[in-house]
Parts: C-alpha cells; structure tokens; sequence
C-alpha cells in the first residue's frame, strides 16, 4: 500500500460518510462496539476529519468537540476540545495515519482558540499518545466495556 494520503477537514458529505465508514470497520468490526453507541448526538456538530489515500480510499478519520460537547466531556472548560473516535483501518496501520489525524485535530482547535485537547484513550493506546505529548489524569473508567483513560495536551 502506498503511504501517500491527506488528511482534510470532512466537509463533503462523502467525506463524512468515509469518517463514518472507518469507525464502523474499526470500533463496530474489530472491537465489538454497538452500533447505538458509536454514533451520538455530539457527531453532528463536530469538526470531523479524515485521512484519504491518493486514490480516494479513507485511511483513518477523527473527531474535535468544541464548546458545551466538549465541556461536557472533559469536565467544564469551554477552552479546551476534546478529541474522540479516532481510527485507523487496519490496512494503513503503521504509516503513521495516527499521528497526522492527531496533529491535525490538534491544529483544528488552535484555529478555534483552544487552549488543550482532552481525550478518552483505550489504556492499550496510552502510549501512542504519550508520544504525541498527552498526559493521563484520573482513574481508568469503562467507555463501551473498553477501559480507558482521560488525557490531556496543552496546545502551547
């Protein structure tokens, strides 16, 4: 497979649907999500993004809650987004999809004035974070009967 792709904000309805896609193959597939619980109310007012090989296939997609979505995730500041549904296709593991949603997420909320980004991180992913700068705070908790864990990066 080829390592060439971008990654973009999902404007276009294709877009969207691709993000959607990826999250279906990977929390719903691979990890047994219920459907009900990986789609909710905060989708339609995110910033989505996606990462799209050269010839239109979606290789990984994420999203950014600002304002009272993401206050209500990372426990009440409005200055700080909250990062969430990060995925990767199996496919494009390894080619460093991860990271680039990741840093463009965090770019997204810098352009909205936020000052960190919160995320929910399954405790197997830790340290893939903690290589992109976030910090684990608070006590591990179940999201979907995966465990997890709170992180939070200051966009300095």
């Amino acid at each position: 497979m080829s390592a060439a792709y971008v990654v973009r904000v999902a404007e276009a309805d294709a877009d969207r649907e691709a993000c959607f896609a990826v999250r279906r193959e990977v929390f719903v597939g691979e990890q047994g999500v219920p459907e009900d619980l990986e789609y909710d109310a905060y989708d339609a007012g995110a910033v989505h993004l996606v990462a799209v090989r050269e010839d239109g296939v979606a290789l990984g997609t994420g999203r950014l809650l600002t304002g009272d979505a993401a206050a209500a995730k990372n426990g009440g500041a409005a200055d700080v987004g909250a990062l969430g549904r990060l995925a990767v296709a199996k496919a494009a593991r390894g080619l460093g999809v991860g990271a680039a949603l990741v840093r463009a997420i965090e770019e997204a909320a810098r352009e909205r004035g936020l000052v960190a980004v919160d995320l929910h991180a399954q405790t197997h992913a830790l340290g893939f974070y903690e290589r992109l700068g976030y910090v684990v705070y608070g006590p591990e908790f179940p999201d979907a009967g995966i465990p997890h864990r709170a992180m939070r990066k200051p966009l300095g």
